[in-house]
Formats: C-alpha cells, structure tokens, sequence
C-alpha cells in the first residue's frame, strides 16, 4: 500500500447510498435493489479503488456521486471540483480532440489560455497530441479513451471519479495513466477508479469491494 495521508478533511462522503431500479407493469412489475447501504469515504491525495463484478452497481454508485443519477436513500458530500470520466466515452463524432477541450473547458469556466495549456500537458502526458485536429470519427478506441480521460483532467479537479478508465489503454498508455496517478495523488487529489479487478494492488491506498448492493474496505 502507497503511504496514508489522510487528513480530517474529506473530499468524498458517501453514507447510506440505496437504489433499486424498477420495471415492467403490475402484475409483472420487478425490482432490482443494486446498492443497499453502500459507504465511502476519500479524502486528499487518495488513490481509491472499487472493485466487483458486472452488475455489483459501480457504475450506478459513480453516476450516483457524480449527480447523474437520483439516489433513493442515503447522502453525497462532495469538496471542490469534480472531474468524471465515464466508461462509455461521451464524444461528439464530427468534432476534433482540440474542439472537445475548447467545448467543454468553456462548459469548466476555464479561459482560452488555461485550455490551451492544460490540453497540451495532457497530450503529452497521455501520448495523442499528434490527433488534435482529428474528429472523433477517425480516432481508434484506444485514442478516444485517451481523449475521454482528458477531458475529465482538463479543469485539475481536487477529485477524480474513473470508471474502468484504462479498458482500453495499450501498455505504454497503461503506465502513462499510473504516472499521471501519482503525480495527482502527490499533489493533494484524490482518484476514485472502479475496475472488475485489480491487479495492481500496490498503486492503491485503499479498496472498496462492492458486494451485496456495499461498499465493504478490504
């Protein structure tokens, strides 16, 4: 395990998180409850994992801290800035890697400046500068992971939420996102990343497994 700096403060506060989803019509009506309680607690210059199997509700519990998903029961308490990047990557075909960072860096408040220098430090950290005025449409998926992780790291977020973030990533690019890691973690942020398994345990300060609808601390 890489070395504790936890502090009082917390960047991430997840007590009591419930959701079951429902289908169908009476007398054929389902339900299907994903979490059941499920906890977390990050704080700065933390690398955190969560870790189940398909369907465990990771996903569920990542759009649910992030806001893109109503919760049922339970609380989220966020600090500063949050950056997420999805397993499906949210693009735009016909706009280039340069027109994605200009777009969403405004959506961010960032100013034209701040954009251009924060993209060119991720395209060389990340290793596709040479695809900035490619459109999406001519990109590999390995390229677009590239591009969908970049845009989460644009604004320099105090947290990181990554769900399955280097699924498609080639070894170089692998090791290229562990050094981007430790280069957060060491300045003060936290990363959360969900992945079916981890291999790597080492790279962690701590590991959450999801089952039974909870987030249970290895």
């Amino acid at each position: 395990m890489l070395k504790d700096l936890r502090t009082d403060t917390t960047v991430l506060q997840a007590r009591g998180v419930t959701k079951t989803y429902r289908s169908g019509v009476w007398p054929r009506r389902r339900s299907l409850a994903v979490l059941r309680g499920a906890d977390i607690v990050m704080y700065p210059g933390e690398v955190v994992g969560l870790v189940g199997e398909n369907g465990a509700g990771k996903s569920t519990l990542m759009k649910i801290i992030v806001g893109a998903l109503r919760r049922d029961a339970g609380s989220i308490q966020l600090s500063g800035m949050v950056g997420y990047c999805p397993q499906e990557p949210i693009l735009y075909a016909r706009l280039t890697c340069d027109e994605h960072f200009a777009l969403f860096g405004r959506g961010y408040g960032m100013t034209a400046t701040d954009v251009s220098l924060a993209s060119a430090a991720i395209y060389a950290a990340l290793g596709f500068g040479q695809w900035a005025d490619a459109r999406v449409e001519e990109l590999s998926g390995g390229t677009r992971a590239k591009l969908n992780l970049g845009l989460a790291l644009l604004p320099d977020p105090d947290l990181l939420l990554l769900d399955e973030p280097y699924a498609g990533f080639d070894w170089d690019t692998y090791q290229r996102f562990w050094d981007l890691a430790r280069q957060r973690r060491d300045s003060g942020r936290g990363l959360l990343i969900i992945s079916h398994f981890i291999t790597d345990e080492e790279r962690f300060d701590r590991i959450y497994d999801l089952r039974d609808g909870k987030a249970l601390p290895r």
